[in-house]
């Protein structure tokens, strides 16, 4: 099988993922913060460590302000449930996911918030003067992908974030297709939450993710429970990261994150994101000289990740993704992907697009192989 669907999880993982979740779950699978014995005294050691390596990847000064959580969408639901007030205004973009759609969208159905989706421009990236345009005097939070997971397209996020901050506005960040590919160093920049998911290019298990929040934010909790501290307490305790982190953490996630931002480490971020980047030029450059193929969003190889989406003009996307993996063995991502305003922006609402999406374990033969397959498909179907 050639696997093209890697924004919607990795795949294969690394090995070294495979092997420390599989060692951890034989031989030291117990609770943490729920007993005394070595068994977890060692895990509350790995999950502290993977903490400190996931804050020191990201540039964070203080890892109890990194959260694990299930995964960006867990992330992003908290950030937005918790930090809303009533009458808040948010600024958000026609590129999001449902993860994000749907929260806004639930809570300004309650009558609780208002929600401004600005679109985005030819390229299918959000320019700040749209931004800009959105604000109004309840304006409290701008929320909004760092990179299109239909798109791929890569936001201006440093400019972005200075201007919010300048109007004392807080930015969240969906970095649900960058985290494990561009470097986000949080010391320096001024994005005040990010959500990361562990299954992606940060190459965890499923199951898995994080949630930063900066010092001076108290977000109220969706979830109260044993935290394994204060259990005197009948209220939540207000301590991070113990405040967000009630129930049985997902030890298992937890370990394989831990190891697959050591494979990043050990093969180096702009090494990844390199090859990434060489896999994208020529299967953008290969698509060019085919019949009938549309390419959406830019085809900058610096305002991109690996991620394309593509139709044949007469054919369905829902069949020309089951053409790809039932007859040529390829697996990639039809339909809507979650996104519903890409889509109707951009009048795919009724056929959808196929998506491609890249990791560093895909090579460049996957990728001539695969574009000979679409230039078939195309030449039959077209």
């Amino acid at each position: 099988m050639i696997y093209l669907n890697n924004a919607a999880t990795t795949y294969p993982k690394p090995k070294e993922v495979y092997e420390k979740v599989d060692y951890f779950f034989r031989n030291n699978g117990v609770n943490p913060g729920r007993s005394q014995d070595k068994k977890t005294m060692d895990i509350n050691r790995v999950i502290f460590d993977t903490r400190e390596k996931l804050a020191k990847f990201f540039g964070i000064e203080d890892s109890s302000n990194f959260i694990f959580t299930s995964g960006a969408t867990m992330s992003l639901n908290l950030t937005l449930k918790g930090y809303l007030k009533q009458n808040d205004h948010v600024i958000s973009t026609k590129l999001e996911h449902n993860s994000v759609i749907r929260p806004l969208n639930k809570l300004q159905n309650e009558g609780r918030i208002t929600v401004t989706f600005v679109d985005f421009n030819n390229d299918g990236i959000i320019e700040v003067d749209k931004i800009k345009e959105a604000i109004n005097e309840n304006t409290s939070l701008i929320v909004l992908s760092h990179a299109s997971n239909v798109l791929g397209t890569i936001n201006n996020i440093e400019e972005i974030s200075k201007f919010a901050r300048d109007n004392n506005i807080k930015l969240l960040v969906d970095a649900a297709q960058t985290a494990g590919i561009l470097e986000t160093d949080l010391s320096k920049s001024k994005i005040d939450m990010l959500a990361v998911p562990g299954h992606k290019s940060l190459y965890g298990p499923p199951g898995i993710g994080g949630l930063y929040i900066t010092e001076d934010i108290d977000l109220d909790t969706i979830l109260e429970g044993g935290t394994g501290s204060n259990s005197l307490d009948e209220l939540q305790p207000e301590i991070k990261p113990d405040k967000y982190e009630s129930g049985t953490l997902n030890t298992l996630g937890i370990v394989g994150l831990g190891a697959g931002i050591d494979f990043i480490k050990k093969i180096g971020i702009k090494k990844i994101y390199q090859h990434e980047k060489e896999l994208l030029s020529v299967f953008l450059n290969g698509l060019k000289d085919i019949n009938n193929i549309k390419i959406y969003g830019t085809t900058d190889l610096d305002k991109k990740v690996g991620v394309v989406s593509i139709n044949l003009d007469n054919l369905s996307a829902a069949k020309f993704a089951h053409i790809l993996q039932n007859r040529y063995n390829i697996s990639v991502r039809a339909g809507m992907h979650c996104a519903p305003y890409v889509h109707k922006s951009l009048k795919t609402d009724q056929k959808g697009m196929v998506r491609f999406s890249f990791s560093y374990f895909n090579t460049l033969d996957e990728i001539n192989e695969t574009l000979s397959v679409i230039e078939k498909i195309a030449k039959k179907e077209g």
